[in-house]
Formats: C-alpha cells, structure tokens, sequence
C-alpha cells in the first residue's frame, strides 16, 4: 500500500482496486466499481483456469491472476473486494493485510469467531480499513426507510421486521455447510441482522431466538432453506427476520418498521419493477437464484436499488479520503456474533442471550451437532 493512501488522503488519482472472485457476487462488484469514477480495476484473481482471464476481458480489467497472492504482489493495487466463498475470507483478508490493502469483504465475514478477531487485528495492525459489505445499509428505498425513522416521524420504534426470501442460491458452494457455514441464515440472515442494527443506529442486542429447518432441498444440503430470527434489542425493541430458500419467482426483499407515531412498509424491488409473465423465464442482474418462469417482478436499474454502486463508491472515498467506513469489520464480527447465538437457539429450542461466545468451527455445528 503506498504510504499516501494509508495516511492522508491523495485525492489526485483514483484508488486502485482488485477483485478476488470471479463468479457472481464480483460480477456486481465489477460493475459498481465501473460506475465509480475515483475507482480503477487494475486486477482480478480466480483459481479456476481461464475464469480471471475472461472476466478481465469482460470488464477491461489489465492483469489477471490465477493466485491471489500475485495479485496481492502488485505495488499499484490499494484495495481488494473478496468475493470468494465464506471459507476463505479470513485467509485472503490476513494476507491482504499483510501486502498492505485495504480490504473489503462480503458477507458474511467468516466462519467463526475467532477467525473475526484475528480478521480485525490484523488489519488494525498493518493500519488498513477492514470494510464489511452489506449492500442494504446502501439501498436507496431502504436508506429512505431509515430516515423516516430517525427523523421521528414514526415516533420511537418498537417493532422492525425484514424478509429476503427466493427458491435457492446461485453458487453450489452455498449448499455445502463445510464451506458455507450454515444455510440460509448465513447466506440471506445476515442481511437482517446489520439491516436492524444499522436501522437503530447499532444498540447492544440482548437476545436471539431462531427455528430453523430443511424443508425443500434436502437433497442438496444438510443446511436450513427457512429461518425465522426473533432479535431483542437494548430500549425494548424487537426484529423479525424471515429468510427462505424456498420460494419460487424470483426474489423477495421487504421491510417493515412500526413506532409509537406510525409504520412504513418498503419493498425494495416490487416498487421499483415491471410486472412480467414469461414461459421461458430470464436472469435477474443481481440475483440470478431460482427461476423467474410464469409471473415475476422485472428490475431496471437493479444494481442501483440495491445500492452496490453506492456502497463500493463509499468504500472508495473511505481509502481515498481515510474515513471511517459506514460497515466496518466490528459490524461484521457483531453480526456474526448473532448468527452463532441464532444457530445455538435453533438446536436448544430456547431464547439464547447475548454477549454470545463460541469456539464452534462454524455456526451451523450450534444447530446439527455432530
């Protein structure tokens, strides 16, 4: 990392980013980052041959790695977006660290707790920013949605809730709990949990109690495919999160927020949507899980109202300017913190309390003990 965009901010070139991934989830980061103009792609790395290479085609990106760790080696490269599957953000991330990059991880930020520790540290240690990617505390309806909130005008809250629901995902990487660490609520639960916390300007969570099961794709995964998350917050406020792998049509993401002066109810995507029948179905931009035959709602502008070219933009500014991130490492290592008490009181059936700690190698082994 030149010395300049660890310390003060040089404003006069943009900050130079590598993507570690090539499927899907980096996808989407390609593309936010092509709408940021004080960002430059200078390197993606995948370890399937030929998968780097075309991507960097795709997306007009100079150097392509099959090792991460060569692209780590380069001197012009201030920042790395991880998009690689959940079992090896903690690696890539120490190694970043090491090489001197800021980092920004997708969710969720690991297997375990102490691998979210260690996370931490070693960023704090070699002074770069450990940035956590949850894109909804980014979607404009939802930023809308907080507003509101903060603003008063629904009075003091009492009651959020927040649902992502579609028919599976899109990586088979999700389907394996070894590499995954759980089911649905890790791959979409997350989502809720820094949703709520950022809603409320991230107050202690007190409780979490969780059921959980297998219902539709027990040939694929021993994971859950339906969760629901009953979360008690400092001040008396209670969230529930209803997340699912079984539900055909596309995706669902919704929010609801209740105060002692009114409610406001936030569709991220209906409302911004072309209602459409289709016999053949088609790939969303976003979210390419489950099939979108028969009726299904249609997006334009997905990416934007999902608000990745926001939260990569933020990001960027954070290195280019040294700011502290809206997300950081700390917000994801509290929500993982929440996803092990989930798992915990999904396999006790009881009200689990929190502080939680756990030397569990991932949360799902709280819920199905071995």
């Amino acid at each position: 990392m030149a010395a300049e965009m660890r310390g003060h901010a040089n404003v006069e070139r943009p900050v130079r980013v590598g993507l570690i991934g090539s499927q899907f989830i980096s996808s989407i980061h390609a593309e936010s980052l092509k709408r940021c103009a004080q960002a430059e792609l200078v390197a993606v790395a995948s370890p399937t041959p030929g998968n780097a290479e075309r991507f960097a085609q795709r997306f007009g990106i100079p150097r392509h790695f099959t090792d991460y760790r060569s692209l780590l080696d380069l001197n012009a490269l201030d920042l790395v977006v991880i998009g690689a599957p959940n079992d090896l953000h903690c690696q890539i991330t120490l190694a970043a660290a090491a090489a001197g990059k800021h980092v920004v991880v997708e969710k969720p930020m690991c297997l375990n707790l102490a691998d979210a520790d260690r996370m931490i540290e070693a960023c704090r240690v070699a002074n770069v920013k450990l940035m956590y990617a949850e894109e909804l505390c980014f979607a404009p309806k939802y930023v809308r949605l907080k507003e509101l909130l903060t603003s008063g005008a629904l009075g003091r809250p009492t009651l959020l809730k927040q649902s992502e629901k579609h028919d599976g995902p899109h990586a088979a990487h999700f389907w394996d709990v070894n590499r995954s660490g759980g089911g649905v609520t890790m791959d979409m639960g997350c989502h809720a949990i820094e949703f709520f916390r950022w809603m409320l300007d991230r107050p202690k969570v007190e409780s979490v109690y969780a059921q959980m099961s297998t219902s539709v794709h027990g040939d694929k995964t021993t994971g859950e495919d339906n969760a629901i998350l009953i979360l008690e917050f400092a001040e008396g406020v209670t969230a529930l999160a209803e997340e699912s792998w079984t539900k055909p049509g596309g995706m669902d993401d919704r929010a609801e927020v209740y105060g002692t002066e009114g409610q406001a109810y936030a569709n991220l995507l209906s409302g911004n949507s072309i209602l459409t029948y289709s016999a053949r179905g088609y790939d969303y931009a976003v979210e390419k899980a489950g099939t979108t035959r028969g009726w299904s709602f249609t997006i334009y502008e997905e990416l934007w109202n999902y608000g990745f070219p926001q939260e990569m933009a933020h990001f960027v500014d954070c290195v280019q300017h040294d700011r502290q991130p809206a997300v950081t490492g700390e917000d994801g290592r509290a929500v993982l913190e929440v996803l092990f008490a989930a798992y915990a009181s999904a396999g006790s059936g009881r009200k689990v309390a929190l502080p939680f700690t756990s030397d569990a190698a991932r949360p799902f082994d709280l819920w199905k003990k071995k």
